[in-house]
């Protein structure tokens, strides 16, 4: 038999316009949790409402004022799989930091 794969839980958290979900989005396509052809889409969609650079941060943020204000509103959750892990990636801003316990305390490591 394989050997298991491991699984890893990531938080991101931090102030508004940081660039969060940017960051975590772009770590999701470099491991291959999202392909080629919907960061294009995104990067079409984004530049067509003039925010070519927001290709990456629509991985996570789906919800249409998100795209349109350019910001997190809720909290973001992707699971994929790479070779050797199961990943869990959370992407949230600061201001849902009332939430932020209840997560640290299910996914610690």
């Amino acid at each position: 038999m394989g050997k298991e794969k491991l699984h890893i839980n990531i938080v991101v958290i931090g102030h508004v316009d940081s660039g969060k979900s940017t960051t975590t989005g772009h770590l999701i396509y470099k491991c291959g949790g999202i392909d080629k052809r919907t960061i294009e889409k995104f990067e079409k969609e984004a530049a067509e409402m003039g925010k070519g650079s927001f290709k990456y941060a629509w991985v996570l943020d789906k919800l249409k004022a998100e795209r349109e204000r350019g910001i997190t509103i809720d909290i973001s959750l992707w699971k994929f799989e790479t070779s050797k892990y199961y990943v869990t990636i959370i992407d949230k801003s600061a201001d849902l930091l009332p939430k932020t316990r209840n997560i640290y305390y299910y996914y610690q490591c």
